[in-house]
C-alpha cells in the first residue's frame, strides 16, 4: 500500500463512510435498498430467459489447468494487483465462514482465498477455480449480476435462482479498467448464516484499491494528479485520480476523480489540465522546479476547493506539441533517467532519426549533429521560441552514449536571477537564510553522467556566466557555502532564442563562454520555413488524437501554409487541439473549428497583402512585370526579408520570388 493508506480495512471503511456501516445494509453498490428487488427480479428474469431451472444442479465442469492459465495471462494486470489486495481482505474476514474470489470479466474463477471449513462447502457449488459464475451459467448470484448491471451486488440466500446456492451469501463488486470497461469482479461468498452488514464495503473499497493501481499502471507515462479536498487522503484508495498527457490534454480519470468532479467520461474527453484545476502545464512543473514543493492547492470548476500532488513521468520521451515534457518527482526535482525509445503510433519520437520528417533544413542539422554526437563537444542550438529546441537537446541525448543517464533541463530565464545560482551549483546547509536543512546538490551535479541541457542560456545573469565558465573548464562545482569542489562529468547542450553575438557586442554576455559553448552551432527552422509543413500538422494531430482520426480541410490547410506563425509549434499545437475539440465526431478541421483570432490574423494578412496591390499609385508606363516585381519586394520589406514566408503570403513558390528578383 502506499503511504498513508489506512493499516486496515476498518481504518479505511471509518474515514471513508462517517455516516456509518449502515449505509452499507440500505444500499446495493450505488443502488438504493428499495430497488434491490426490481433488480432480483430482472436477474431472475434473464436467467429464466437463458434456459436455466431454479431446480438444476450445479455444472461442476472447471476450465482445465492449461485453459485457466491462458484465461489469467489474458488478465495478468488484474491478476498481479488483486492477489495482495486480496490477502489484505481475507486477513479482514478470517474465519467467518467466508471466501475472497477474484473472476474474470465473463464471470469465470481465478482465484480463490478461503477458511478451509468453507471451502469444503463451497466445492458442493461448485465455487472453485476454472468454474464460471455469469449469470448464463448460475443464474441470479452476485458475481454474475455485478457484470450484468455493472454495480456492487448483494445477493442473500433463496434470492439465489439456484436453489443449490441458497446457501449463500454473496457480496460483489465489478473492477473496471482504466478505460470504464467491467474486467473483472471481487467478490466475499460465506455461508448465508455468516452474513455481516460491513462485508459490501470492504468488498467495495478493495475494488477500488484494485481499480486504482491498476489506473496508475496503465498511465504511467504523462501527467497524474492525485487530489482529495483533504490532504491527508492523499495517498490513499480515497483520493481522485486523474491522467494527462504531457501537454495537459485529458486522458482519464478514476471514479472518486468523476465523481468530485461531477463529469462523464465523455464530457471529460474535451478537458485539459487548466480546464479543470486552472494550472497550466508550464506553472504545475515550474512548482515543482522549487526546492521543496508543498501540496498544490486547486479549485475544480465546481468553485471546491482541493489538495493535490502531481507526478510528471516519462519512461519514453514524448512530443506533444514543440515541448518535451521532462520528469519531475512529485516531492523534489529529480532527474529523469533517459532510456531507449520507440516509436508508437507516431507518437513517440525518442530519437534524430525521427525527427527527420524531410525538411532539407532539418536533415542538415539531424546528419551534423549524428557526427559530433557523443564526441564531448557542446551543442548551441538557435532557433526562435517554440521551434522545438529542448525536443532536439532530448533526441541529442537519447542518441548517445549516455543516454542512460539522467537529462537535466534548466530553463535560465524561468528562474529568478535571485535563485539561478543555488538551483545551478547548489549549496550547503544554511548557506542562506531559507536553504533547505540538508542542502541542494544542485542541476549541475543531478546532470552528472548524463545530459546538461541549459536553455536560454542568453538570459543567465552576467555574473553566472564567469562562474559557469568555470566549471565547465575545470569540471568541478563548488556549492554555494562549501569550500569542497566536487568533480562533475556532463555533456552540454545549450539553447537560445536570442542572437548572442549582438549581446556580446553590448557587452551582455562573455565572449569567453560563447566560444566555450559553440562547439557545434544548429540553427532550427521556424514553422513558417518548414517544407514538410503539412506533415508535421498530421504528426501533431496523430500525437493529440487519442486514437481518432483527424484531418485537415484543404482550403484550411493552405490558409495553414500561408501563416506566419510567430508562436511556432506551440501556436499551432494550441489552434490544432482547440480544433480537433470543435470538430466533434466529423474528425474534418474546416474553416469554422478555427478560433476567432486566427482568422482575424489571416484576414489581416489578407488586407496587407491587398495593400500592396494599390494601383492608384502606380505610374501610367509601368508594366505588368515592374508591379510583380514591387509587390514582392514590399512584400519581403513587410516580411522582414523572410523568403519562405513572403511566398506564403503572396501565394506563390520561393522560386518564383527568387526568379522574380534576379
Amino acid at each position: 500500500m502506499k503511504a498513508g493508506t489506512p493499516a486496515t480495512f476498518g481504518e479505511a471503511f471509518a474515514q471513508a463512510t462517517p455516516t456509518g456501516a449502515a449505509a452499507s445494509i440500505t444500499r446495493i453498490g450505488t443502488t438504493a435498498a428499495d430497488e434491490r428487488d426490481a433488480i432480483v427480479e430482472k436477474s431472475h428474469q434473464r436467467s429464466a430467459a437463458y434456459g436455466l431451472g431454479s431446480a438444476d444442479s450445479p455444472d461442476f465442469a472447471p476450465l482445465n489447468n492449461s485453459d485457466l492459465s491462458l484465461v489469467i495471462e489474458h488478465n495478468r494486470a488484474l491478476y498481479k494487483y488483486a492477489l495482495p489486495v486480496m490477502e489484505t481482505l481475507y486477513e479482514q474476514i478470517i474465519n467467518t465462514h467466508n471466501m475472497v474470489i477474484l473472476t474474470d470479466a465473463q464471470g469465470v474463477i481465478m482465484h480463490t482465498l478461503g477458511d478451509d471449513d468453507f471451502l469444503e462447502k463451497a466445492n458442493r457449488v461448485a465455487l472453485t477455480a476454472g468454474v464460471a459464475w455469469s449469470e448464463q451459467k448460475r443464474g441470479t448470484n452476485a458475481i454474475g449480476t455485478a457484470i450484468a448491471e455493472g454495480i456492487p451486488t448483494l445477493v442473500h440466500a433463496d434470492e439465489h435462482y439456484l436453489r443449490a446456492n441458497h446457501i449463500l451469501t454473496c457480496s460483489a463488486a465489478p473492477i473496471f479498467d482504466p478505460r470504464g470497461a467491467v474486467i473483472g469482479v471481487l467478490d466475499v461468498t460465506g455461508d448465508r448464516q455468516s452474513f455481516h452488514r460491513h462485508t459490501m464495503a470492504l468488498v467495495r473499497m478493495s475494488a477500488q484499491m484494485i481499480e486504482n493501481q491498476l489506473f496508475t499502471a496503465a498511465y504511467q507515462d504523462g501527467i497524474t494528479l492525485h487530489f482529495h479536498t483533504q490532504p491527508e487522503f492523499i495517498g490513499t484508495l480515497m483520493e481522485g485520480i486523474v491522467s494527462f498527457t504531457p501537454g495537459g490534454r485529458f486522458v482519464s480519470a478514476n471514479r472518486s476523480a468523476m465523481f468530485n468532479l461531477g463529469l462523464s467520461p465523455q464530457a471529460l474527453s474535451v478537458h485539459t489540465l487548466n480546464s479543470l484545476f486552472g494550472l497550466g502545464v508550464s506553472a504545475l512543473l515550474d512548482h515543482y522546479r522549487t526546492a521543496a514543493p508543498e501540496l498544490l492547492q486547486m479549485c475544480l470548476p465546481s468553485g471546491v476547493r482541493v489538495y493535490a500532488k502531481a507526478s510528471v513521468r516519462l519512461s519514453n520521451s514524448t512530443i506533444c506539441g514543440a515541448d518535451l515534457v521532462r520528469a519531475p518527482a512529485a516531492s523534489a526535482p529529480q532527474p529523469r533517467r533517459a532510456e531507449p525509445q520507440q516509436e508508437d503510433n507516431g507518437r513517440r519520437l525518442s530519437s534524430l532519426r525521427y525527427l527527420n520528417t524531410g525538411d532539407p533544413q532539418v536533415a542538415a542539422i539531424i546528419t551534423k549533429l549524428t557526427k559530433v554526437n557523443g564526441r564531448d563537444i557542446p551543442i548551441l542550438i538557435n532557433g526562435e521560441t517554440g521551434t522545438g529546441k529542448e525536443l532536439l537537446a532530448q533526441a541529442i541525448h537519447n542518441d548517445s552514449p549516455r543516454a542512460n543517464g539522467p537529462f537535466v533541463a534548466v530553463n535560465c530565464a524561468s528562474i529568478p536571477e535571485t535563485l539561478i545560482e543555488s538551483e545551478l551549483f547548489g549549496y550547503e546547509d544554511g548557506a542562506f537564510t531559507g536553504a533547505r536543512k540538508k542542502g541542494s546538490i544542485g542541476r549541475i551535479l543531478q546532470a552528472n553522467g548524463g545530459t546538461l541541457f541549459l536553455d536560454e542560456i542568453g538570459d543567465m545573469p552576467l555574473n553566472l556566466q564567469a562562474r559557469l565558465l568555470r566549471v565547465l573548464q575545470e569540471r568541478m562545482v563548488t556549492p554555494l557555502g562549501s569550500a569542497k569542489s566536487i568533480p562533475v562529468n556532463v555533456a552540454l547542450i545549450c539553447a537560445t532564442h536570442r542572437n548572442l553575438r549582438d549581446m556580446i557586442a553590448k557587452g551582455e554576455f562573455r565572449e569567453d563562454l560563447y566560444y566555450r559553448l559553440n562547439g557545434l552551432v544548429v540553427k532550427l527552422p521556424p514553422v513558417r520555413e518548414r517544407s514538410d509543413f503539412e506533415l508535421v500538422v498530421n504528426k501533431l494531430l496523430a500525437c493529440e488524437s487519442n486514437g481518432r482520426r483527424y484531418s485537415v480541410a484543404p482550403d484550411v490547410m493552405q490558409l495553414f501554409k500561408q501563416h506566419n506563425w510567430p508562436g511556432n509549434f506551440r501556436q499551432l499545437t494550441n489552434l490544432l487541439r482547440t480544433a480537433m475539440v470543435m470538430t466533434g465526431d466529423d474528425g474534418e478541421i474546416r474553416l469554422e473549428h478555427l478560433p476567432d483570432d486566427f482568422l482575424e490574423d489571416v484576414q489581416s494578412m489578407k488586407k496587407d497583402g491587398a495593400s500592396h496591390m494599390d494601383t492608384d499609385t502606380i505610374p501610367a508606363n509601368t508594366t505588368l512585370g515592374d508591379v510583380e516585381l514591387s509587390v514582392i519586394q514590399k512584400a519581403l520589406q513587410a516580411h522582414g526579408g523572410n523568403v519562405s514566408a513572403t511566398a506564403r503570403a503572396l501565394g506563390i513558390s520561393r522560386n518564383t520570388i527568387y526568379r522574380k528578383l534576379c
